[in-house]
């Protein structure tokens, strides 16, 4: 991309490495030495709370990991498990900052926040962990981490979402299709994606402005993994269904 010089490249920052951030750094150095503007998409080079100094296009993380776990909570859990892959991006640390700040408003003294890391798909750490914590339900960083939960737990023999429930964010295609539904939040990818052409244009034109974040709305989408009704609970909050 140097050598052909590019007007603008646009960064989803690596994730799951143990060296990810030098990677993400060495990138975005050799962009800058190049002059050459760069759009994060999702997610910063730096652990949050830090912030790089380029733009950067999602949706507000921290609000959506508030919402899919006060979703549960309203639904009456109170021992909601944060489950994520090591080595995750930094919207998975806003993510859990939602879920923290969800936790703490609706439970106060009560609160009790689990926050875990490993390999959704090893049975003898879903295994250990419904042993140790004694969850009433997930949170997971993503639907792909919670589709696999949700297979492990239909392996050991838990019933989601009977005995637990299981929630994700994202709302991938296959979300609809797995064995059981997954309730998420809903990304809006077409419209992150024409929202960071309209970033890169401007970055191009005005390279002098502050950085800054592009943040798109995002839904909760209800399905059968959580254990509410999705037409029941769409109808009452004016959320989406989708099948």
């Amino acid at each position: 991309y140097l050598k052909r010089s590019v007007s603008g490249i646009f960064f989803a920052p690596l994730e799951h490495s143990v060296r990810k951030d030098e990677v993400n750094l060495r990138i975005a150095g050799a962009l800058d030495e190049a002059h050459i503007p760069l759009i994060l998409l999702d997610r910063d080079i730096y652990e949050f709370p830090k912030r790089s100094h380029y733009d950067l296009v999602g949706i507000d993380n921290r609000r959506a990991g508030f919402t899919i776990t006060e979703h549960l909570l309203l639904s009456g859990c109170k021992r909601i498990v944060f489950f994520a892959l090591p080595y995750s991006a930094p919207t998975v640390n806003m993510r859990i900052s939602g879920y923290r700040r969800a936790i703490t408003a609706s439970l106060g003294s009560e609160a009790v926040e689990l926050v875990e890391y490993g390999d959704p798909s090893d049975v003898s750490i879903i295994r250990d962990l419904l042993f140790r914590l004694r969850p009433d339900a997930f949170v997971c960083a993503n639907d792909y981490t919670a589709a696999q939960v949700m297979t492990t737990l239909n392996t050991i023999g838990v019933a989601v979402p009977l005995e637990v429930k299981v929630v994700g964010i994202d709302d991938v295609k296959y979300a609809s299709l797995v064995k059981v539904p997954l309730t998420t939040i809903h990304q809006p990818c077409q419209d992150l994606g024409a929202t960071a052409v309209l970033a890169m244009l401007d970055r191009i034109a005005h390279p002098e402005t502050p950085s800054r974040d592009f943040l798109v709305d995002f839904h909760l989408v209800i399905r059968e993994s959580c254990g509410s009704n999705p037409n029941v609970v769409s109808e009452a909050h004016g959320l989406d269904q989708h099948r």
